[in-house]
């Protein structure tokens, strides 16, 4: 499953495909250094949206939600569930998924075929998050028998709504939505 991601995306561009949709964001204590980074893996700090009232806040938190045992829990199933809270936005440019059975794994980089950026919907606790997944949409289905939700634009902001009780529906994404490249 997804356990890498890009973002090379500008705040300048963000806040400008965010107001688009009448979505304000806002950070505290000043705009955040978000330098392009090819790979954000598990454990490291990535972009996410969290939704406030009149619109969202961005955030710098660390991937994966912390468990006693084992490595971190970076996808969390969403069938049969309606996460009436925690909801956020992982703010990615591109994610990569890895095929074959020996070492080195083919390396796929998925992009979206409208916008360079896209989301990836999640579950927040405290400082980290964690990204839903779903069956696969037919893009992703020949590389994986799995793939991370992504929301259409025009589902963001209900998303992130924090007075909403439930999510938006979830559902693969549709076909020709993603671009596949083979990196490795």
């Amino acid at each position: 499953m997804c356990n890498e991601v890009r973002f090379r995306q500008s705040l300048d561009q963000i806040v400008q495909d965010f107001e688009v949709l009448e979505i304000h964001i806002d950070w505290p204590g000043g705009a955040p250094n978000l330098e392009p980074r090819d790979s954000i893996r598990p454990t490291d700090p990535a972009a996410v949206l969290v939704g406030r009232p009149g619109g969202a806040e961005l955030r710098q938190l660390r991937w994966g939600f912390p468990r006693p045992k084992g490595g971190p829990v970076i996808n969390f199933r969403s069938e049969g569930r309606r996460f009436a809270t925690g909801r956020c936005l992982v703010l990615v440019d591109g994610f990569y998924e890895f095929t074959g059975d020996k070492s080195p794994k083919s390396k796929w980089l998925f992009t979206s075929s409208e916008s360079e950026l896209f989301c990836i919907a999640g579950l927040i606790r405290e400082d980290r998050f964690t990204l839903l997944t779903c069956a696969p949409g037919p893009d992703i289905a020949p590389y994986h028998d799995r793939q991370v939700v992504m929301p259409p634009r025009s589902q963001w902001a209900a998303w992130l709504d924090p007075g909403a009780a439930d999510a938006p529906p979830i559902a693969p994404s549709p076909a020709g939505f993603l671009q596949v490249e083979r990196v490795r």
